[in-house]
Protein backbone atom coordinates (compact mmCIF):
# COMPACT_ATOMS: atom_id res chain seq x y z
CA UNK A 1 0.00 0.00 0.00
CA UNK A 2 1.09 3.56 -0.60
CA UNK A 3 2.41 5.28 2.50
CA UNK A 4 2.88 9.01 2.93
CA UNK A 5 5.86 10.25 4.90
CA UNK A 6 5.51 14.02 5.31
CA UNK A 7 2.04 15.60 5.43
CA UNK A 8 1.02 19.25 5.67
CA UNK A 9 -2.31 20.02 7.37
CA UNK A 10 -3.97 23.42 7.03
CA UNK A 11 -6.11 24.48 10.01
CA UNK A 12 -8.44 27.47 10.10
CA UNK A 13 -8.34 28.61 13.73
CA UNK A 14 -11.56 30.60 13.21
CA UNK A 15 -13.58 27.42 12.63
CA UNK A 16 -14.75 25.33 15.56
CA UNK A 17 -14.68 21.89 13.99
CA UNK A 18 -11.98 20.45 11.77
CA UNK A 19 -12.02 17.04 10.13
CA UNK A 20 -8.70 17.67 8.35
CA UNK A 21 -6.54 17.39 11.46
CA UNK A 22 -8.52 14.35 12.64
CA UNK A 23 -7.97 12.58 9.32
CA UNK A 24 -4.30 13.59 9.24
CA UNK A 25 -3.84 12.29 12.79
CA UNK A 26 -5.39 8.98 11.73
CA UNK A 27 -3.03 8.73 8.74
CA UNK A 28 -0.06 9.66 10.92
CA UNK A 29 -0.84 6.93 13.45
CA UNK A 30 -1.13 4.23 10.77
CA UNK A 31 1.77 5.29 8.54
CA UNK A 32 4.13 7.03 10.99
CA UNK A 33 3.80 10.22 8.95
CA UNK A 34 5.65 13.38 9.95
CA UNK A 35 3.03 16.09 10.41
CA UNK A 36 3.30 19.83 9.93
CA UNK A 37 0.22 21.81 10.98
CA UNK A 38 -0.09 25.33 9.58
CA UNK A 39 -2.43 28.29 9.81
CA UNK A 40 -2.54 31.05 7.18
CA UNK A 41 -2.86 34.77 7.97
CA UNK A 42 -3.43 37.63 5.57
CA UNK A 43 -0.42 39.76 4.69
CA UNK A 44 0.44 42.46 7.25
CA UNK A 45 0.04 46.03 5.86
CA UNK A 46 3.29 47.68 4.78
CA UNK A 47 5.14 50.46 6.63
CA UNK A 48 3.78 52.97 4.13
CA UNK A 49 0.20 51.92 4.84
CA UNK A 50 0.75 52.15 8.60
CA UNK A 51 3.07 55.18 8.80
CA UNK A 52 0.75 56.99 11.26
CA UNK A 53 1.37 54.28 13.90
CA UNK A 54 4.33 54.28 16.29
CA UNK A 55 5.05 50.61 15.74
CA UNK A 56 6.67 48.98 12.75
CA UNK A 57 4.82 46.54 10.54
CA UNK A 58 7.55 44.00 11.36
CA UNK A 59 6.72 44.29 15.07
CA UNK A 60 3.00 43.94 14.36
CA UNK A 61 3.78 40.91 12.22
CA UNK A 62 5.62 39.27 15.14
CA UNK A 63 2.78 40.02 17.56
CA UNK A 64 0.13 38.68 15.20
CA UNK A 65 2.17 35.54 14.48
CA UNK A 66 2.65 34.87 18.20
CA UNK A 67 -1.07 35.28 18.89
CA UNK A 68 -1.98 32.99 16.01
CA UNK A 69 0.55 30.39 17.18
CA UNK A 70 -1.16 30.39 20.59
CA UNK A 71 -4.55 29.86 18.94
CA UNK A 72 -3.20 27.10 16.71
CA UNK A 73 -1.48 25.35 19.62
CA UNK A 74 -4.68 25.45 21.64
CA UNK A 75 -6.75 24.16 18.71
CA UNK A 76 -4.59 21.10 18.03
CA UNK A 77 -3.47 20.19 21.57
CA UNK A 78 -5.73 17.13 21.69
CA UNK A 79 -4.34 15.79 18.40
CA UNK A 80 -0.78 16.65 19.39
CA UNK A 81 -1.17 14.31 22.36
CA UNK A 82 -2.40 11.57 20.00
CA UNK A 83 0.37 11.79 17.40
CA UNK A 84 3.28 12.99 19.52
CA UNK A 85 5.65 15.52 18.03
CA UNK A 86 4.58 17.69 15.15
CA UNK A 87 5.76 20.92 13.61
CA UNK A 88 3.67 24.11 13.66
CA UNK A 89 3.87 26.91 11.14
CA UNK A 90 2.20 30.29 10.71
CA UNK A 91 2.09 31.30 7.06
CA UNK A 92 1.47 34.90 6.06
CA UNK A 93 0.22 35.98 2.65
CA UNK A 94 -2.32 34.89 0.04
CA UNK A 95 -3.60 31.49 1.12
CA UNK A 96 -3.09 29.23 -1.90
CA UNK A 97 0.38 30.47 -2.99
CA UNK A 98 1.71 30.43 0.59
CA UNK A 99 0.40 26.92 1.21
CA UNK A 100 2.01 25.68 -2.01
CA UNK A 101 5.30 27.38 -1.10
CA UNK A 102 5.23 25.54 2.23
CA UNK A 103 4.63 22.28 0.34
CA UNK A 104 7.74 23.04 -1.74
CA UNK A 105 9.85 24.17 1.23
CA UNK A 106 8.90 21.23 3.41
CA UNK A 107 8.94 18.68 0.57
CA UNK A 108 5.51 17.49 1.69
CA UNK A 109 3.97 14.52 -0.11
CA UNK A 110 0.38 15.11 1.06
CA UNK A 111 -1.69 18.24 1.71
CA UNK A 112 -4.80 17.94 3.92
CA UNK A 113 -7.28 20.79 4.28
CA UNK A 114 -10.90 21.27 5.34
CA UNK A 115 -13.27 22.16 2.53
CA UNK A 116 -13.56 25.92 2.28
CA UNK A 117 -17.35 26.19 1.93
CA UNK A 118 -19.09 23.17 3.52
CA UNK A 119 -22.64 24.08 2.51
CA UNK A 120 -24.99 21.28 1.44
CA UNK A 121 -27.37 23.80 -0.17
CA UNK A 122 -24.86 25.20 -2.63
CA UNK A 123 -24.36 23.69 -6.09
CA UNK A 124 -20.66 24.58 -5.90
CA UNK A 125 -18.81 23.79 -2.70
CA UNK A 126 -15.19 24.52 -3.59
CA UNK A 127 -13.91 27.99 -2.78
CA UNK A 128 -11.19 29.79 -4.69
CA UNK A 129 -8.39 28.64 -2.36
CA UNK A 130 -9.43 24.99 -2.69
CA UNK A 131 -9.58 25.22 -6.46
CA UNK A 132 -6.20 26.94 -6.70
CA UNK A 133 -4.67 24.18 -4.59
CA UNK A 134 -6.26 21.43 -6.68
CA UNK A 135 -4.96 23.08 -9.84
CA UNK A 136 -1.47 24.06 -8.78
CA UNK A 137 -0.27 22.06 -5.77
CA UNK A 138 2.33 19.50 -6.90
CA UNK A 139 1.52 16.85 -4.25
CA UNK A 140 -1.76 14.96 -3.69
CA UNK A 141 -4.43 17.20 -2.12
CA UNK A 142 -7.04 15.84 0.28
CA UNK A 143 -9.96 18.25 0.75
CA UNK A 144 -11.81 16.96 3.81
CA UNK A 145 -15.58 17.11 4.10
CA UNK A 146 -17.04 17.71 7.60
CA UNK A 147 -17.97 14.55 9.48
CA UNK A 148 -16.24 12.20 7.01
CA UNK A 149 -13.46 10.94 9.26
CA UNK A 150 -13.58 7.29 8.24
CA UNK A 151 -13.35 6.35 4.57
CA UNK A 152 -15.62 3.28 4.48
CA UNK A 153 -16.39 3.65 0.78
CA UNK A 154 -13.86 5.07 -1.65
CA UNK A 155 -14.65 5.83 -5.29
CA UNK A 156 -11.71 5.74 -7.72
CA UNK A 157 -12.33 7.48 -11.06
CA UNK A 158 -10.26 6.22 -14.01
CA UNK A 159 -10.02 7.59 -17.53
CA UNK A 160 -9.57 5.74 -20.83
CA UNK A 161 -6.94 7.15 -23.16
CA UNK A 162 -5.20 4.30 -25.07
CA UNK A 163 -1.56 4.89 -25.85
CA UNK A 164 -1.20 7.67 -23.28
CA UNK A 165 1.37 6.32 -20.80
CA UNK A 166 0.98 9.38 -18.57
CA UNK A 167 -2.74 8.72 -18.22
CA UNK A 168 -2.25 5.01 -17.51
CA UNK A 169 0.33 5.81 -14.83
CA UNK A 170 -2.12 8.25 -13.25
CA UNK A 171 -4.89 5.62 -13.33
CA UNK A 172 -2.70 3.12 -11.47
CA UNK A 173 -1.77 5.73 -8.89
CA UNK A 174 -5.45 6.60 -8.37
CA UNK A 175 -6.33 2.96 -7.71
CA UNK A 176 -3.31 2.46 -5.44
CA UNK A 177 -4.17 5.47 -3.27
CA UNK A 178 -7.87 4.60 -3.20
CA UNK A 179 -6.92 1.12 -1.96
CA UNK A 180 -4.52 2.59 0.59
CA UNK A 181 -7.08 4.99 2.10
CA UNK A 182 -9.85 2.35 2.13
CA UNK A 183 -7.63 -0.27 3.77
CA UNK A 184 -6.87 2.05 6.72
CA UNK A 185 -10.58 1.93 7.65
CA UNK A 186 -11.30 -1.62 6.36
CA UNK A 187 -13.36 0.04 3.65
CA UNK A 188 -14.51 -0.74 0.12
CA UNK A 189 -13.00 0.42 -3.16
CA UNK A 190 -15.35 1.16 -6.06
CA UNK A 191 -13.68 1.79 -9.42
CA UNK A 192 -15.86 3.75 -11.82
CA UNK A 193 -15.32 4.41 -15.50
CA UNK A 194 -17.73 6.34 -17.69
CA UNK A 195 -18.16 5.35 -21.31
CA UNK A 196 -19.07 8.70 -22.78
CA UNK A 197 -21.42 8.42 -25.78
CA UNK A 198 -19.57 9.71 -28.82
CA UNK A 199 -21.07 10.69 -32.11
CA UNK A 200 -24.48 9.00 -31.76
CA UNK A 201 -26.40 12.03 -33.04
CA UNK A 202 -23.87 12.52 -35.82
CA UNK A 203 -24.04 8.88 -36.89
CA UNK A 204 -27.81 9.08 -37.06
CA UNK A 205 -27.74 12.40 -38.95
CA UNK A 206 -25.44 11.13 -41.70
CA UNK A 207 -27.23 7.76 -41.88
CA UNK A 208 -24.12 5.79 -41.02
CA UNK A 209 -26.27 3.50 -38.87
CA UNK A 210 -29.39 1.94 -40.36
CA UNK A 211 -31.28 1.34 -37.14
CA UNK A 212 -30.94 1.15 -33.37
CA UNK A 213 -29.57 -2.39 -33.66
CA UNK A 214 -26.46 -1.12 -35.46
CA UNK A 215 -25.97 1.51 -32.78
CA UNK A 216 -26.37 -1.04 -30.01
CA UNK A 217 -23.73 -3.22 -31.66
CA UNK A 218 -21.32 -0.28 -31.76
CA UNK A 219 -22.02 0.50 -28.11
CA UNK A 220 -21.62 -3.16 -27.09
CA UNK A 221 -18.30 -3.36 -28.93
CA UNK A 222 -17.06 -0.22 -27.18
CA UNK A 223 -18.19 -1.51 -23.79
CA UNK A 224 -16.36 -4.78 -24.42
CA UNK A 225 -13.18 -2.89 -25.32
CA UNK A 226 -13.42 -0.70 -22.23
CA UNK A 227 -14.22 -3.70 -20.03
CA UNK A 228 -11.12 -5.57 -21.18
CA UNK A 229 -9.02 -2.43 -20.61
CA UNK A 230 -10.43 -1.96 -17.10
CA UNK A 231 -9.75 -5.59 -16.15
CA UNK A 232 -6.19 -5.25 -17.39
CA UNK A 233 -5.73 -2.02 -15.41
CA UNK A 234 -7.11 -3.53 -12.20
CA UNK A 235 -4.98 -6.66 -12.55
CA UNK A 236 -1.82 -4.59 -13.07
CA UNK A 237 -2.76 -2.33 -10.13
CA UNK A 238 -3.40 -5.28 -7.83
CA UNK A 239 -0.06 -6.85 -8.77
CA UNK A 240 1.73 -3.55 -8.12
CA UNK A 241 0.39 -3.21 -4.57
CA UNK A 242 3.06 -4.63 -2.28
CA UNK A 243 0.66 -6.14 0.26
CA UNK A 244 -1.95 -7.12 -2.31
CA UNK A 245 -3.26 -9.95 -0.15
CA UNK A 246 -4.69 -7.45 2.34
CA UNK A 247 -5.80 -4.93 -0.30
CA UNK A 248 -9.55 -4.33 -0.64
CA UNK A 249 -11.37 -6.01 -3.50
CA UNK A 250 -12.27 -3.82 -6.47
CA UNK A 251 -15.96 -3.24 -7.17
CA UNK A 252 -16.27 -2.43 -10.87
CA UNK A 253 -18.68 0.12 -12.34
CA UNK A 254 -18.58 0.49 -16.14
CA UNK A 255 -21.37 2.93 -16.98
CA UNK A 256 -22.44 4.68 -20.16
CA UNK A 257 -22.77 8.44 -19.76
CA UNK A 258 -20.86 11.67 -19.23
CA UNK A 259 -18.18 11.24 -16.59
CA UNK A 260 -19.31 14.22 -14.54
CA UNK A 261 -22.84 12.76 -14.30
CA UNK A 262 -21.80 9.14 -13.82
CA UNK A 263 -19.43 9.95 -10.95
CA UNK A 264 -21.87 12.29 -9.22
CA UNK A 265 -24.75 9.81 -9.40
CA UNK A 266 -22.64 6.80 -8.39
CA UNK A 267 -21.02 8.71 -5.51
CA UNK A 268 -24.41 9.62 -4.06
CA UNK A 269 -25.91 6.21 -4.78
CA UNK A 270 -23.10 4.49 -2.86
CA UNK A 271 -22.86 7.29 -0.26
CA UNK A 272 -19.08 7.33 -0.69
CA UNK A 273 -16.81 9.04 1.82
CA UNK A 274 -13.96 9.81 -0.57
CA UNK A 275 -13.58 10.38 -4.31
CA UNK A 276 -10.10 9.87 -5.79
CA UNK A 277 -9.40 11.30 -9.23
CA UNK A 278 -6.65 12.77 -11.34
CA UNK A 279 -6.44 16.37 -12.45
CA UNK A 280 -5.00 15.66 -15.87
CA UNK A 281 -5.37 18.64 -18.17
CA UNK A 282 -4.92 18.41 -21.92
CA UNK A 283 -4.63 22.18 -22.32
CA UNK A 284 -0.85 22.26 -22.08
CA UNK A 285 -1.01 25.11 -19.57
CA UNK A 286 0.41 23.65 -16.33
CA UNK A 287 -1.43 24.46 -13.13
CA UNK A 288 -4.18 26.60 -14.58
CA UNK A 289 -6.77 24.10 -15.79
CA UNK A 290 -7.52 20.72 -14.28
CA UNK A 291 -9.88 19.54 -16.96
CA UNK A 292 -13.54 20.41 -17.47
CA UNK A 293 -14.75 16.99 -16.32
CA UNK A 294 -12.60 16.91 -13.18
CA UNK A 295 -13.64 20.41 -12.19
CA UNK A 296 -17.32 19.54 -12.61
CA UNK A 297 -16.94 16.41 -10.47
CA UNK A 298 -15.12 18.30 -7.73
CA UNK A 299 -17.70 21.06 -7.62
CA UNK A 300 -20.59 18.59 -7.35
CA UNK A 301 -19.06 16.30 -4.72
CA UNK A 302 -20.57 16.13 -1.26
CA UNK A 303 -17.76 14.16 0.32
CA UNK A 304 -14.00 14.36 0.76
CA UNK A 305 -11.91 14.42 -2.43
CA UNK A 306 -8.33 13.39 -3.11
CA UNK A 307 -6.75 14.69 -6.31
CA UNK A 308 -3.50 13.60 -7.93
CA UNK A 309 -1.27 15.22 -10.52
CA UNK A 310 0.25 13.29 -13.42
CA UNK A 311 3.94 12.57 -13.61
CA UNK A 312 5.89 15.52 -14.95
CA UNK A 313 3.44 18.10 -13.60
CA UNK A 314 5.05 21.55 -13.47
CA UNK A 315 3.98 23.69 -10.50
CA UNK A 316 3.52 27.34 -11.54
CA UNK A 317 4.29 28.54 -7.98
CA UNK A 318 7.95 28.82 -7.05
CA UNK A 319 9.92 29.68 -3.92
Amino acid sequence: MHKFSNALVIVDTNRKGTSAIQKAASIARSDAVALTVASVLEEIPSERQMRSLRISSEKIRDIVKDLEMERLTDRIKEFERQVGSLEKQILIGRSAPEIIRQVLRGKHDLLVKDVEIPNEVQDVFLGSTDMHLLRKCPCPVLISWPGRIRFNRVLACVDYDPGNSQNESLNRKIIELASSFASKDSGEVHVVHAIEPFGEKFLRAVNVVNDETDLEELNDAEKSTRGAWLESLLTASKDAIADSETAPEFNRHLIKGLARDVVRIKARELNVDLIVLGTLSRTGVPGYFIGYTSENILNQARCSVLTLKPEGFVCPITL
